[in-house]
């Protein structure tokens, strides 16, 4: 029971104690998705697949904590309601159309790692979660903390969907079903991840897996599948599936996509492959000292800006925040912690307000220090 409540910490939002187990998995078994053997096929092509299960290029520390820290540390994700809950409503805006014209680069949050990324008039929508829970039920699982900004069918039409992982607070079975009948945008998705989807009644031909290192163009725009430093899971198996972050290539300009990742060397040779980038989006919540090597800190997150940016230049955009509580830091400290270790670098970052764009192109159209999370 313990090892499954962290890895929902971890998350992994399936994974709850046994009883909640069994009342979130009752009538919901579609959520779950596609089983090892039915991912298998496709993902025994990789060389980042061994012994039945995908591999970080560089390994991760496991959990090395006492009885008692393991009880607190149960007792602040799940029990505790204090800092780490946001002390008022979280203010949403109402996305503002899509402008046919803007050929630079932009990102409007909707809450969490969910986020349209437009690069030169191309429309990227990431890691989409749309549901009031990410969690295979919506009666047990981290609920949200704000409203969904826009409804899906107000969307403008887009040219992708990417998903970094299948874990619940980032692959979501209702939202990808719903974009599967408002969009006819393909879903582009590391190894693995096709056989949910197959399983959820979209067709191949919606759908585009990925290695690391492996590329899909749509018309100008180009979509590059590169390593991050997390895991997979959808149930009580593991790392079936790839996970990935992702660089997004326009005709000028180009977006980095973090997804959800500790901090790896991958990000300096990705910067050197791909970069510089003209935005970043960053994971910065979530993270503990449990579990240091599968979720960045703000300080992290940083240095890996610097690292794919190669220089102070560009804007950085935290994602991974706000939305579900799934770590027992305070609501607000991965962005005040950001804001400090970003202004010792003189990086620029905008904190968007769910639902908020902004863009590189100097001023950004919101306000990159505007306080809106000091309630």
């Amino acid at each position: 029971m313990l090892r499954a409540m962290l890895r929902l910490a971890l998350g992994s939002a399936a994974l709850l104690t046994s009883g909640w187990m069994a009342r979130a998995l009752h009538g919901t078994p579609a959520a779950l998705g596609a089983g090892r053997a039915e991912i298998a096929p496709v993902a025994r092509r990789s060389p980042n697949y061994r012994d039945g299960v995908f591999v970080n290029l560089e390994p991760s520390t496991t959990l090395s904590l006492d009885r008692e820290e393991r009880r607190r540390l149960l007792w602040e994700v799940f029990g505790s309601r204090g800092a780490s809950k946001p002390p008022g409503p979280i203010p949403v805006v109402a996305p503002a159309p899509a402008d046919p014209n803007h050929t630079g680069a932009s990102a409007c949050w909707f809450g969490h790692s969910s986020v349209l990324i437009e690069v030169d008039g191309y429309r990227v929508l990431a890691d989409p979660i749309w549901s009031r829970r990410c969690s295979p039920s919506q009666t047990v699982g981290p609920q949200r903390l704000h409203e969904v900004p826009v409804d899906l069918d107000r969307l403008a039409a887009l040219d992708a969907v990417l998903i970094s992982h299948d874990h619940y607070d980032h692959l979501d079975m209702d939202t990808v079903v719903a974009l599967a009948h408002t969009q006819r945008a393909p879903f582009v998705v590391p190894l693995g991840i096709g056989a949910h989807l197959r399983k959820w009644g979209i067709p191949d031909s919606r759908i585009v897996e990925l290695d690391w290192y492996d590329s899909h163009r749509i018309g100008e725009l180009t979509l590059i599948c590169t390593p991050a430093r997390h895991f997979s899971g959808r149930s009580f198996t593991r790392n079936t599936t790839l996970w990935a972050s992702w660089v997004i290539i326009g005709s000028r300009h180009r977006a980095f996509f973090g997804g959800d990742t500790g901090y790896t060397k991958s990000f300096a040779e990705i910067g050197s492959e791909h970069g510089p980038f003209d935005l970043t989006l960053l994971p910065v919540g979530a993270y503990h000292r449990a579990w240091p090597d599968i979720h960045m800190n703000p300080e992290e997150a940083v240095r890996a800006h610097l690292d794919v940016a190669e220089s102070a230049s560009g804007l950085l955009v935290p994602i991974h925040w706000a939305t579900f509580r799934l770590a027992p830091h305070p609501w607000a400290e991965p962005v005040e912690r950001l804001l400090t270790a970003a202004d010792a670098e003189r990086i620029r970052v905008a904190v968007p307000r769910p639902g908020q764009r902004v863009a590189t192109d100097p001023p950004p159209e919101a306000p990159v220090r505007d306080p809106w999370w000091r309630m």
